[in-house]
């Protein structure tokens, strides 16, 4: 373990490593170890100066990342480091907001909604006002809407920056609607997960100070992604100073979901006597790729600025290409890599091509088929995105939150039980006229009126299933409910 711990760094790295109080900027460029230095920074914390794990926050940008970081911090001390808070924004937020939830209106087992959910009911929400698809696109709202969410403005102040925008002005009178919607059905969105802590801490400045007490140390990785409400939550629960924030300004290609780079300058300005450490040494590429790199960060306005350097020698020149279009871009890189293949440079499993969006691979896939060169996809829709897993991850939330009015909406469905729209929209106006969910609307069905007898049954009949498996399955942990009652529903 005190090996581990000892292992050379650089000195920039040892810099980082070594600050302990104040807040400290870390200028981390591509592949100059900066996940080094946040593990190692983390173990030190914990066994030299004695900082227990529960009292260090440590934000990552991906679930993934914080499973690798916390395992080598694990490597790094020789024993799991129990307690530590390591994870996504969203995440730690949930976590938080789990504890803290009855204050904020909503009980512990709130539902946290996806884009699906969301987005299904500002569709709804959009009918009940009525307006439909083909007027307002709810995807075009609900980015509106997550904009403003992610720049904090309230549904007022959207709806005064509309002007003659009707989009923005519908957007705004959604916004408005979604926030009751949300409470009453005892849920949050991924948005919410980062605005109700601000709330939370507003409202109660007693929470804010125990968790602030709490959190002895704050590390924040990725920090030119951060969009404005993370960075106030970051300057929040940081304000004793103890805030360490790693990033670079030259990687920052978030912007188009609310990112701001401006975070970076602004913690200098917001933490006093913030030290700035520069890591520029790059130890993944050859040094004309990243004489390439600095030239076009160079001309970025308003970068703190550093300049990637390496001792790797060698490696091609950079070659840059202009396409008429996507298609043309897509020809060329057929034709690059069948000249490469055929002079013996490369064999084609030898050769990838990245793209940024999946969208991309369309014309790539065209030009492959059609000149014959074999070539492989990788990668595919995400596991928790596949129909059936969301069928089921439904299911257990309904279970859990009754009030679920969305994970209702998709349950009742799978599998068909001959409840059409015009049912589920009778069912939907006599809930908003008892003031109750659907499920629980559901379980009294018989009560009403213009509804087919069939359906009145079906519906109680869902509710008496969801009913049975909740009692059956209230001390089950969900995976267990999943394998212990797959073939009731």
């Amino acid at each position: 373990m005190t090996q581990l711990l000892d292992q050379a760094l650089n000195q920039a790295q040892q810099e980082a490593v070594d600050h302990v109080d104040g807040p400290l900027l870390v200028l981390a460029g591509a592949g100059s170890g900066k996940t080094r230095v946040l593990t190692m920074r983390i173990a030190r914390l914990i066994e030299r100066r004695g900082v227990l794990p529960h009292r260090i926050f440590a934000v990552t940008f991906t679930n993934k990342a914080a499973g690798e970081m916390k395992q080598r911090v694990g490597r790094l001390l020789g024993r799991d480091p129990g307690g530590l808070w390591i994870g996504t924004f969203h995440s730690l937020a949930a976590r938080l907001l789990r504890r803290e939830a009855g204050l904020l209106g909503f009980t512990a087992n709130f539902t946290i909604y996806d884009e699906d959910d969301r987005l299904a009911l500002i569709r709804r929400l959009l009918g009940s006002q009525g307006y439909t698809p083909k007027t307002f696109s709810p995807k075009a709202v609900q980015s509106i809407i997550s904009s403003a969410k992610n720049r904090q403005i309230p549904p007022s102040e959207l709806a005064a920056e509309a002007g003659f925008d009707r989009l923005v002005a519908v957007a705004a009178e959604v916004y408005a609607e979604l926030g009751p919607a949300l409470k009453t059905a005892n849920a949050m969105d991924f948005d919410d997960l980062l605005l109700h802590p601000l709330t939370l801490f507003r409202e109660h400045p007693d929470r804010l100070a125990v968790y602030r007490d709490r959190f002895a140390f704050l590390l924040v990785d990725e920090f030119q992604d951060t969009n404005r409400a993370q960075y106030d939550l970051i300057r929040l629960l940081g304000g004793h100073g103890n805030v360490a924030a790693v990033g670079d300004d030259d990687q920052s290609i978030y912007g188009w979901r609310g990112a701001e780079v401006r975070n970076m300058t602004d913690f200098q300005r917001d933490f006093a006597g913030t030290r700035l450490v520069r890591l520029e040494e790059n130890y993944r590429s050859t040094q004309v790729v990243l004489d390439t790199a600095n030239a076009g960060s160079a001309q970025s306005v308003g970068r703190i600025g550093k300049a990637l350097r390496t001792s790797r020698t060698g490696g091609e020149e950079v070659h840059l290409t202009m396409a008429a279009d996507e298609r043309d871009e897509a020809e060329w890189i057929v034709q690059e890599l069948g000249r490469r293949h055929q002079a013996g440079d490369w064999l084609y499993p030898e050769m990838a091509v990245l793209y940024r969006t999946n969208a991309q691979s369309r014309a790539l896939e065209e030009a492959f088929g059609r000149s014959g060169t074999p070539y492989r996809i990788i990668g595919s829709i995400s596991f928790y995105a596949r129909r059936e897993v969301k069928d089921l991850l439904a299911y257990l939330r309904l279970m859990t939150n009754p009030d679920d009015n969305q994970a209702f909406l998709r349950t009742i469905g799978v599998p068909k039980r001959g409840l059409g729209q015009t049912t589920l929209a009778r069912l939907a106006a006599a809930a908003d006229a008892w003031n109750m969910s659907l499920l629980s609307c559901a379980a009294i069905a018989d009560r009403i009126q213009d509804m087919r007898p069939s359906a009145r049954r079906g519906l109680q009949a869902f509710a008496q299933v969801i009913d049975s498996l909740r009692a059956a399955t209230l001390d089950m942990a969900p995976a267990e409910a999943l394998e212990d009652r797959k073939s009731v529903v």
